[in-house]
């Protein structure tokens, strides 16, 4: 494939996409190169804004977890996690270890679930030469069969600890609702030992795809690691060296409006800034088990990656760690027996902050309460609103790259699609 950007000839290209598929929500590519120079490359998010913040004013506080878990049906587990540790740390509630490891379990479960579906049903048809992933039951239906054993998998886990596959009822300000069934978790233990062969064969699958040569130097936003691979709470650190405190976000953010598109966008240190899976690995590395690593370099990831392709990559390596992690989360649940899941909740007025690391990258939610444990005022700022900018950045920068002697619009077009379906969007929560 050429990669050069200098052109023997002088060329026309001419991209429009209305809507993109395979992504949530509707966005449009439009890229135009005239006698071999880019004169236009945009991704424009151009969704019905939905005003979840305005939704929750004067709602309770046991309402607002139930509420934002509606913004997103594929992360609903994260935003209801971000609603409650907002609200609990607004009214100084610390919750029990059992329930912060069941929490993460959950969330184990939902991060499995979006990335299988994103990896096997949205990004590989572009590498298969396929234009949606129905053909892959016929053509190989082994490998179908891999991505509906490990989506099912993810689903029953959430369905297991959440009360729901999606939607959760048992996450609540507090803890969760209730310990699973002992001899639930161990089934679920057993089928996540099961499901080693389908990831190992998931990696061999990957290793045969041929990922397009692209690099635009960006900044990666993520949780800050302490202990461990961080998805739930902590500092917010980037790989050009801001840290800032959870409740600092709006700092890393930095939201502001384009005219073009319904979206907010966000920039911290440059122009853009990036989040998701490849953010979290350039700046958590290191917390990885070594199972995940060991995939990691098998595939050629290391960190600063800024090959936005690569998330993709990134993707699967997270889905391995969380794998061995769900197994030994749920090792130390057997073990803590019937422990205490709940902590008791007094509302009182006060704000507070929650940070979670859903699939698409880090996710905030501030609630400000009154006395009566009612919401005053709200605040989302969603992972793909974060990453818009540096999806529109990224498609002009890849414009010029390809624009040369031999390039097709047809070949342009796939290229681009495929930059954006590797950040796995999440349009109509981005539009919130």
């Amino acid at each position: 494939m050429t990669t050069s950007g200098k052109n023997t000839k002088k060329i026309n290209l001419n991209v429009d996409v209305h809507h993109l598929t395979r992504v949530e929500g509707h966005g449009n590519i439009r890229v135009r190169v005239v006698d071999g120079k880019v004169t236009e490359a945009r991704w424009d998010i151009v969704e019905t804004p939905r005003f979840f913040e305005v939704m929750l004013k004067g709602k309770h506080y046991t309402a607002a977890g139930i509420l934002t878990a509606r913004i997103c049906g594929i992360c609903s587990i994260g935003h209801c996690l971000a609603s409650v540790r907002a609200s609990e740390a607004a009214f100084g509630v610390t919750i029990p270890e059992a329930a912060a490891k069941l929490r993460l379990l959950a969330k184990h479960g939902e991060t499995m679930q979006s990335h299988f579906l994103h990896l096997f049903f949205l990004a590989a048809p572009d590498f298969l030469g396929l234009t949606s992933a129905i053909p892959l039951k016929d053509l190989n239906p082994e490998v179908f069969g891999i991505a509906a054993r490990l989506k099912k998998l993810a689903n029953d886990i959430c369905d297991l600890v959440a009360g729901r596959t999606t939607h959760p009822v048992s996450l609540q300000v507090g803890g969760v609702a209730k310990m699973p069934d002992r001899h639930a978790l161990l089934e679920i233990r057993d089928r996540l030992e099961r499901s080693v062969p389908d990831l190992t064969a998931t990696v061999e699958l990957f290793k045969t795809l041929e990922i397009p040569e692209f690099v635009r130097e960006t900044e990666f936003v993520a949780l800050k690691g302490e202990n461990d691979y961080p998805f739930i709470g902590g500092r917010l650190v980037s790989t050009d060296g801001v840290e800032r405190d959870e409740s600092e976000y709006l700092a890393m953010t930095n939201e502001y409006v384009d005219k073009n598109n319904t979206s907010k966008w966000a920039k911290l240190s440059r122009e853009s800034l990036a989040v998701g899976a490849l953010a979290r690995l350039n700046n958590n590395y290191d917390f990885l088990n070594d199972q995940a690593k060991a995939v990691a370099v098998e595939l050629g990831l290391a960190p600063v990656c800024h090959a936005p392709l690569m998330n993709n990559v990134a993707q699967l390596v997270e889905c391995v760690h969380v794998v061995y992690d769900s197994i030994r989360l749920i090792d130390e649940l057997v073990d803590s027996g019937n422990a205490e899941t709940m902590a008791p909740v007094k509302p009182k007025a006060g704000r507070g902050v929650g940070a979670v690391e859903v699939p698409r990258g880090i996710l905030y939610h501030d609630y400000e309460y009154g006395d009566d444990g009612r919401v005053v005022r709200a605040n989302c700022v969603i992972p793909t609103t974060q990453n818009n900018a540096n999806i529109h950045y990224d498609m002009h920068a890849l414009a010029e790259q390809f624009a040369c002697e031999g390039m097709t619009d047809e070949r342009l077009e796939l290229l681009c699609s495929m930059l954006v379906r590797a950040y796995d969007p999440c349009i109509s929560c981005s539009v919130h």
